[in-house]
Formats: C-alpha cells, structure tokens, sequence
C-alpha cells in the first residue's frame, strides 16, 4: 500500500513541479477505541516508511508521542511531526527540536493559533528553527471540528512556513467507535486555504480509504489525487 500510494504521488509531483513529503504513521498512540489498530511494530514500520524514501528519493515525515520516540523516529525519517493533541508538551517539543530535523507541529484542536507561537520557540529555543506550523481545525462542539481561516494568517506572522491540514479538518472525533468524518468538503477547504497563502497542504490518501487503517472517513481516494493537485496549484499560481 505505501509503494502503490508513493509512486502515484511521486508522478503526481513531478507532473505539477510540487515537493512532495511523504507521511506515514508507524504507530497510532491516539485511536477512539482500545480495539482500534495501532501499529505492526515501531522499527518495522519504521523501516517500511525509510525504504519508501530510499526507493522514491523522498523526505518523509512520521508523528511521535514520547521524548524516547523522537530519537527512535529520527533515525528513520528526515522531519518529525508532533500530534495535535501533544501540541503543548514542552518536554515532546524540546526533544523534537533537539533532533535537528524538521519539526511540523500540528495546532492542537483546543489551542489558539496564537498559542502556536509559543509551541514554536519550545522547539527553537533548542537552535532548531526548521519549523513547521500546521491547522487541522478547532473543536466545534463535542463530535465535530471547524476550521477558522484566519488562523492561517495569524500563523503566518511567526514567520513559519504555515501548512494546512485538508483531512483532519473534516474529521468528526469520537463519534462512534471511530471518528467520523466529511471528506466532501476536502477540494473546497484546501482550495480556500491555498487561497490565503499556505506553503504547503497536508492531506491523507489511500487506494481504497474504505479499507484504510486509520481515518477512513477522512481519506481522499488516491484516484482523485491528481486532480486534486492540480486545481491547488492552479490557484497557487494565481494566488500569487
């Protein structure tokens, strides 16, 4: 599944002139249920994301939960990513940043994005100012995330490259065993993002999302990637 995925993508960016970071996760640390999947094994998925990188001749970028997994997940990978929910830690963002890789924090669904310029001087108050600011929505009550576009803009005056979230925004946390999830209104949200200036859209895909591990209600169709990108590049270009 990650050859399949990395190798449409990798044609995908070369045919757009985009760069392209593959993400994937080795390990699940934040499921709704305790019979949710959670991983195969950290050095062995670990490996599996470090061959695609190798095979593809791409930077990759994996979430970590623990000081001890950041100098884990390093070996492996070339950026670290800290999940939303542990946006605050000091001691996760100090250890990121310790790395020397670099860090995309993703703004916490409770925090401010003012909040977020104090995330980033954690992670550079280490020397390491390779940082990545990412929105991925805001609590909207109890089962479902809003995204507010100022944010982006508000990000932006940290002097970060600000990066947005076009899956986990649609997410509808906890709202069964699983989460949710509106993936209809991923093209319209990315597009308005590119629209404000972001450097970069995050965004899930699988060959076949109903089968997907984790987020499937979230995931974009990796048959409907190319012309995703396209129409984001297209307003890229206007944008600018």
């Amino acid at each position: 599944m990650l050859d399949e995925t990395a190798s449409e993508l990798t044609k995908i960016a070369k045919k757009y002139d985009v760069k392209l970071y593959f993400k994937a996760s080795y390990k699940k640390a934040n499921r709704t249920s305790i019979s949710s999947f959670t991983g195969i094994g950290d050095e062995l998925a670990l490996g599996y994301i470090a061959d695609i990188g190798e095979k593809y001749s791409l930077e990759t970028i994996t979430d970590f939960h623990t000081v001890e997994e950041a100098n884990l997940a390093a070996k492996y990978v070339d950026c670290l990513q800290v999940p939303a929910f542990l946006a605050r830690q000091t001691e996760l963002l100090v250890a990121a940043g310790e790395t020397g890789k670099t860090i995309n924090i993703k703004k916490g669904q409770f925090m401010s994005p003012v909040d977020m310029g104090k995330a980033a001087e954690k992670v550079a108050s280490t020397g390491n100012d390779k940082i990545w600011l990412t929105e991925r929505g805001t609590f909207f009550g109890y089962n479902d995330l809003v995204v507010d576009f100022r944010s982006l803009l508000i990000m932006k005056q940290f002097n970060y490259p600000v990066v947005y979230d076009a899956t986990h925004s649609l997410q509808q946390p906890s709202i069964g065993v699983q989460s949710g999830g509106l993936p209809q209104f991923i093209p319209a949200l990315a597009k308005a993002a590119v629209a404000t200036g972001v450097n970069g859209i995050f965004f899930e895909t699988h060959p076949d999302p109903k089968s997907a591990k984790s987020d499937s209600a979230t995931q974009l169709p990796l048959a409907e990637a190319d012309n995703f990108v396209s129409n984001l590049v297209k307003i890229h270009q206007a944008q600018k």
